[in-house]
């Protein structure tokens, strides 16, 4: 049995499988996926899993080079907008490595999703919840 952070086998084998700049999306409940990326659903109610759970779990295995957000996530959700930069640049001083962070209009957003490799859906409810990560490399 795998005893690492991240224990879920399709999200294990989907950064396994990641090269660099290949890009991999954790969203809220809502954001509609796109038909020809792999869905990884682990919604099970309103708030479980929830995006930071999610998020700190696959940052866990993952060599992150850079983030997208939408530019909306700012406004209408600042708490949880706050969180997560805030744990982007802890993630980035914690593996002294420069994480760069982007940002696009939620529809220009939701078109690049179709690049990511899969879309992981958390129970999260909470407005523009949703960042796309682009891979890395360990050397």
């Amino acid at each position: 049995m795998k005893k690492a952070t991240l224990i879920h086998s399709e999200i294990s084998y989907v950064i396994a499988k990641m090269g660099h700049y290949d890009a991999i999306t954790i969203c809220d409940a809502g954001l509609p996926i796109p038909s020809n990326v792999q869905r990884i659903d682990l919604a099970v109610t309103q708030g479980i899993p929830s995006f930071m759970d999610t998020l700190k779990a696959i940052a866990s295995e993952m060599e992150i080079e850079s983030v997208e957000l939408a530019e909306e996530f700012q406004k209408a959700s600042p708490d949880l907008h706050e969180t997560v930069t805030d744990y982007i640049a802890l993630l980035a001083k914690l593996r002294r490595k420069k994480i760069t962070t982007t940002y696009s209009n939620y529809e220009k957003f939701k078109k690049h999703t179709k690049q990511s490799l899969a879309i992981i859906r958390t129970g999260e409810c909470t407005p523009y919840a949703n960042i796309t990560l682009k891979s890395g490399v360990v050397f």
